[in-house]
Protein backbone atom coordinates (compact mmCIF):
# COMPACT_ATOMS: atom_id res chain seq x y z
CA UNK A 1 0.00 0.00 0.00
CA UNK A 2 1.40 3.25 -1.13
CA UNK A 3 2.24 5.92 1.64
CA UNK A 4 -0.11 8.80 2.21
CA UNK A 5 0.16 11.77 1.11
CA UNK A 6 0.09 14.77 3.85
CA UNK A 7 -3.31 15.92 2.68
CA UNK A 8 -4.26 12.35 3.26
CA UNK A 9 -2.91 12.20 7.02
CA UNK A 10 -4.20 16.08 7.83
CA UNK A 11 -7.87 14.47 6.69
CA UNK A 12 -7.70 11.78 9.14
CA UNK A 13 -5.88 13.79 11.59
CA UNK A 14 -9.06 16.34 11.60
CA UNK A 15 -11.38 13.34 11.28
CA UNK A 16 -10.59 12.28 14.40
CA UNK A 17 -10.81 15.26 16.27
CA UNK A 18 -14.02 15.96 14.52
CA UNK A 19 -15.40 12.28 15.17
CA UNK A 20 -13.33 10.63 17.90
CA UNK A 21 -12.28 13.02 20.14
CA UNK A 22 -14.89 15.40 19.47
CA UNK A 23 -13.81 18.54 19.68
CA UNK A 24 -16.31 19.82 17.47
CA UNK A 25 -19.60 19.17 17.36
CA UNK A 26 -22.47 18.71 14.58
CA UNK A 27 -23.58 22.03 13.38
CA UNK A 28 -20.39 23.72 14.75
CA UNK A 29 -17.90 26.14 13.14
CA UNK A 30 -14.24 24.97 12.34
CA UNK A 31 -11.64 27.51 13.37
CA UNK A 32 -10.68 29.76 10.47
CA UNK A 33 -7.58 28.61 7.94
CA UNK A 34 -4.75 30.38 10.18
CA UNK A 35 -5.66 29.00 13.04
CA UNK A 36 -6.32 25.93 11.97
CA UNK A 37 -3.85 24.67 9.56
CA UNK A 38 -1.27 26.18 12.34
CA UNK A 39 -2.60 23.65 14.82
CA UNK A 40 -2.23 21.04 12.38
CA UNK A 41 1.14 22.03 11.93
CA UNK A 42 0.45 21.98 7.80
CA UNK A 43 0.35 24.80 5.16
CA UNK A 44 -3.87 26.20 4.33
CA UNK A 45 -3.20 24.70 1.07
CA UNK A 46 -2.96 21.20 2.19
CA UNK A 47 -5.39 22.23 4.51
CA UNK A 48 -7.92 23.45 2.37
CA UNK A 49 -7.34 19.81 0.35
CA UNK A 50 -8.25 17.51 3.59
CA UNK A 51 -10.76 20.05 3.87
CA UNK A 52 -12.40 18.83 0.40
CA UNK A 53 -11.56 15.11 0.89
CA UNK A 54 -13.77 15.49 4.34
CA UNK A 55 -16.11 17.74 2.26
CA UNK A 56 -16.90 14.65 -0.11
CA UNK A 57 -17.09 12.28 2.62
CA UNK A 58 -20.25 14.23 4.02
CA UNK A 59 -18.07 14.93 7.10
CA UNK A 60 -17.78 18.82 6.44
CA UNK A 61 -19.75 21.06 4.54
CA UNK A 62 -18.83 24.88 2.80
CA UNK A 63 -21.12 27.76 3.05
CA UNK A 64 -19.59 30.11 1.10
CA UNK A 65 -18.95 33.32 3.03
CA UNK A 66 -19.65 31.36 6.05
CA UNK A 67 -16.98 28.89 6.40
CA UNK A 68 -16.59 25.48 7.06
CA UNK A 69 -18.91 23.60 9.50
CA UNK A 70 -19.36 19.95 10.89
CA UNK A 71 -22.34 18.51 8.97
CA UNK A 72 -25.55 17.00 11.30
CA UNK A 73 -24.68 13.50 10.39
CA UNK A 74 -20.84 13.45 10.47
CA UNK A 75 -20.84 10.37 13.16
CA UNK A 76 -22.64 8.53 10.70
CA UNK A 77 -21.03 9.45 7.55
CA UNK A 78 -17.41 7.90 6.25
CA UNK A 79 -18.62 4.61 5.07
CA UNK A 80 -16.76 3.15 2.32
CA UNK A 81 -12.77 2.78 1.64
CA UNK A 82 -12.13 5.68 4.59
CA UNK A 83 -13.98 3.89 7.35
CA UNK A 84 -12.92 0.72 6.99
CA UNK A 85 -9.26 2.07 6.83
CA UNK A 86 -9.67 3.64 9.89
CA UNK A 87 -11.19 0.00 10.55
CA UNK A 88 -8.01 -1.76 10.12
CA UNK A 89 -5.91 0.80 12.36
CA UNK A 90 -8.29 0.69 14.64
CA UNK A 91 -8.10 -3.26 14.69
CA UNK A 92 -4.91 -3.37 14.14
CA UNK A 93 -3.81 -1.79 17.84
CA UNK A 94 -6.06 -3.98 19.11
CA UNK A 95 -4.82 -7.36 18.01
CA UNK A 96 -1.63 -6.34 19.11
CA UNK A 97 -2.67 -5.18 22.70
CA UNK A 98 -4.48 -8.92 22.24
CA UNK A 99 -1.14 -10.87 21.35
CA UNK A 100 0.86 -8.99 24.18
CA UNK A 101 -2.02 -10.08 27.21
CA UNK A 102 -4.10 -12.74 25.92
CA UNK A 103 -1.14 -15.72 25.92
CA UNK A 104 -0.25 -15.20 29.30
CA UNK A 105 -4.01 -15.05 30.33
CA UNK A 106 -4.97 -18.38 29.11
CA UNK A 107 -1.19 -19.09 30.64
CA UNK A 108 -2.88 -18.34 34.49
CA UNK A 109 -5.99 -20.13 33.45
CA UNK A 110 -4.40 -23.05 32.93
CA UNK A 111 -2.77 -22.82 36.78
CA UNK A 112 -5.71 -21.20 38.06
CA UNK A 113 -8.96 -22.25 36.68
CA UNK A 114 -11.10 -24.69 38.36
CA UNK A 115 -12.33 -28.10 36.19
CA UNK A 116 -15.33 -26.24 35.82
CA UNK A 117 -14.15 -23.09 34.16
CA UNK A 118 -12.00 -25.43 32.33
CA UNK A 119 -15.14 -27.20 30.87
CA UNK A 120 -17.00 -24.37 30.81
CA UNK A 121 -14.11 -22.77 28.51
CA UNK A 122 -13.94 -26.26 26.39
CA UNK A 123 -17.84 -26.24 26.25
CA UNK A 124 -17.73 -22.67 24.49
CA UNK A 125 -15.00 -23.56 22.31
CA UNK A 126 -16.89 -26.56 20.60
CA UNK A 127 -20.13 -24.46 20.22
CA UNK A 128 -17.92 -22.13 18.26
CA UNK A 129 -16.83 -24.99 15.96
CA UNK A 130 -19.94 -26.20 16.03
CA UNK A 131 -21.54 -23.05 14.70
CA UNK A 132 -18.76 -22.44 12.11
CA UNK A 133 -19.30 -25.94 10.94
CA UNK A 134 -23.24 -24.60 10.07
CA UNK A 135 -22.54 -21.82 8.56
CA UNK A 136 -24.39 -19.64 11.25
CA UNK A 137 -23.37 -16.24 11.07
CA UNK A 138 -23.28 -15.99 15.17
CA UNK A 139 -19.93 -17.46 15.39
CA UNK A 140 -17.78 -14.70 15.80
CA UNK A 141 -19.73 -13.44 18.98
CA UNK A 142 -19.35 -17.04 20.51
CA UNK A 143 -16.43 -16.78 19.92
CA UNK A 144 -15.40 -13.67 21.77
CA UNK A 145 -17.39 -15.49 24.68
CA UNK A 146 -14.71 -18.32 24.63
CA UNK A 147 -12.23 -16.04 24.81
CA UNK A 148 -13.55 -13.92 27.92
CA UNK A 149 -14.57 -17.14 29.79
CA UNK A 150 -10.51 -17.78 29.16
CA UNK A 151 -10.10 -14.39 30.20
CA UNK A 152 -11.85 -14.62 33.25
CA UNK A 153 -10.36 -18.14 34.12
CA UNK A 154 -7.19 -15.97 34.69
CA UNK A 155 -8.30 -14.72 37.91
CA UNK A 156 -6.46 -11.59 37.07
CA UNK A 157 -8.97 -8.06 38.06
CA UNK A 158 -7.18 -6.61 35.55
CA UNK A 159 -6.86 -8.41 32.30
CA UNK A 160 -10.70 -9.23 33.16
CA UNK A 161 -11.71 -5.45 33.32
CA UNK A 162 -9.14 -5.22 29.95
CA UNK A 163 -11.72 -7.32 27.91
CA UNK A 164 -14.76 -4.97 27.10
CA UNK A 165 -12.58 -3.03 25.06
CA UNK A 166 -11.24 -5.85 22.94
CA UNK A 167 -14.78 -7.52 22.75
CA UNK A 168 -15.77 -3.81 21.00
CA UNK A 169 -13.75 -4.92 17.64
CA UNK A 170 -15.79 -8.13 16.84
CA UNK A 171 -17.84 -6.86 14.38
CA UNK A 172 -14.98 -4.51 12.36
CA UNK A 173 -13.09 -7.96 12.25
CA UNK A 174 -16.14 -9.25 10.37
CA UNK A 175 -16.35 -5.95 8.26
CA UNK A 176 -12.73 -6.11 6.99
CA UNK A 177 -12.64 -10.14 6.70
CA UNK A 178 -12.09 -10.52 2.34
CA UNK A 179 -11.11 -14.12 3.51
CA UNK A 180 -13.75 -15.24 5.72
CA UNK A 181 -13.78 -18.70 4.91
CA UNK A 182 -9.61 -19.16 5.50
CA UNK A 183 -10.96 -17.13 9.19
CA UNK A 184 -13.35 -19.73 9.92
CA UNK A 185 -10.86 -22.64 9.17
CA UNK A 186 -8.18 -21.29 10.93
CA UNK A 187 -10.01 -20.59 13.95
CA UNK A 188 -11.67 -24.27 14.18
CA UNK A 189 -8.08 -25.76 14.06
CA UNK A 190 -6.58 -22.87 16.72
CA UNK A 191 -9.74 -23.37 19.08
CA UNK A 192 -8.75 -27.00 19.08
CA UNK A 193 -5.18 -26.89 19.33
CA UNK A 194 -6.02 -23.99 22.16
CA UNK A 195 -8.77 -26.60 24.45
CA UNK A 196 -5.96 -29.26 23.78
CA UNK A 197 -2.71 -27.63 25.84
CA UNK A 198 -5.60 -26.17 28.00
CA UNK A 199 -7.24 -29.20 29.17
CA UNK A 200 -3.70 -30.56 29.79
CA UNK A 201 -3.10 -27.36 31.68
CA UNK A 202 0.00 -26.79 29.64
CA UNK A 203 0.58 -23.21 30.66
CA UNK A 204 3.63 -23.39 28.36
CA UNK A 205 1.85 -25.28 24.89
CA UNK A 206 -1.55 -22.81 25.83
CA UNK A 207 0.39 -19.76 25.63
CA UNK A 208 2.01 -20.63 22.23
CA UNK A 209 -1.11 -22.10 20.54
CA UNK A 210 -2.86 -18.47 21.48
CA UNK A 211 0.11 -16.58 20.01
CA UNK A 212 -0.13 -18.62 17.34
CA UNK A 213 -3.98 -17.99 17.25
CA UNK A 214 -3.40 -14.05 17.34
CA UNK A 215 -1.00 -14.01 14.34
CA UNK A 216 -3.15 -16.57 12.35
CA UNK A 217 -5.70 -14.10 12.70
CA UNK A 218 -3.28 -10.95 12.19
CA UNK A 219 -2.69 -12.57 9.10
CA UNK A 220 -5.80 -13.20 7.92
CA UNK A 221 -7.32 -9.67 7.87
CA UNK A 222 -4.27 -8.17 6.67
CA UNK A 223 -2.95 -6.53 9.81
CA UNK A 224 0.68 -7.23 9.55
CA UNK A 225 0.78 -4.99 6.40
CA UNK A 226 2.53 -1.21 6.90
Amino acid sequence: MAAKSLAERTADALYDMIVTEKAFLPGDKLPNENELSERLGVSRATLREAIRSLVAQGILKVHRGKGTFITDNAYENGFGFSKLERARVRLKDLYEMRLIFEPQCIALACVRASDEEVERICGQGNKVIREIQARDAAWPESDQQFHMLINKASHNEFMIQLFPIINSAVHETMEIANNQKVLEELTVADNRLIMEFLTRRDAKGASCALNLHMRHTINALGLDKK
